[in-house]
């Protein structure tokens, strides 16, 4: 079984640039519950499948699985609700693990989000000094929340 141990934290905007290019990313989702989400995603030219748990703390099973870019849009054409979100990603190591930070657009606009994927809750890493503050505990930075939710509409 597949499973996602991942943090979040806000990024310093002013602090963090780019190190490279990066990949866009648009994603949505045809299932969103407390129990489970089906995500369809295209990154760069690649689509994917992604079927998640339920979260206990940072953790959660995760299934991913590449598909055709035709049947993404098929299967968003018949059984999506038209939102999505949309970002590009960065890649970026600092020590021994490798940070995914993502540069949000649209409804989106102004958030700028790191997550890091570990091994175990319990695993150490060295923080960047462009974290700011965690977040893997509020849904509302969950991408499938900001889909509904989006960051732009907060007070």
């Amino acid at each position: 079984m597949g499973c996602e141990i991942e943090r979040k934290f806000l990024v310093d905007s002013a602090k963090w640039q780019p190190p490279s290019a990066g990949i866009r990313i648009v994603q949505g989702y045809l299932i969103r519950s407390e129990k489970l989400s089906l995500r369809l995603r295209l990154a760069g030219d690649k689509a994917f499948l992604t079927i998640k748990g339920a979260s206990k703390g940072i953790s959660r099973s995760e299934f991913e699985y590449e598909i055709p870019p035709e049947d993404l849009d098929a299967m968003f054409a018949e059984f999506g609700n038209g939102r999505f979100i949309s970002k590009t990603r960065y890649y970026q190591q600092v020590g021994s693990h490798r940070w995914e930070i993502d540069v949000f657009d649209g409804e989106n606009a102004g958030l700028v989000m790191a997550e890091i994927e570990l091994d175990s809750p319990d695993e150490p890493f060295e923080m960047p000094d462009w974290v700011l503050e965690e977040v893997s505990g509020d849904k509302r930075y969950r991408n499938a929340c900001l889909v509904e939710n989006p960051y732009s509409t907060w007070q």
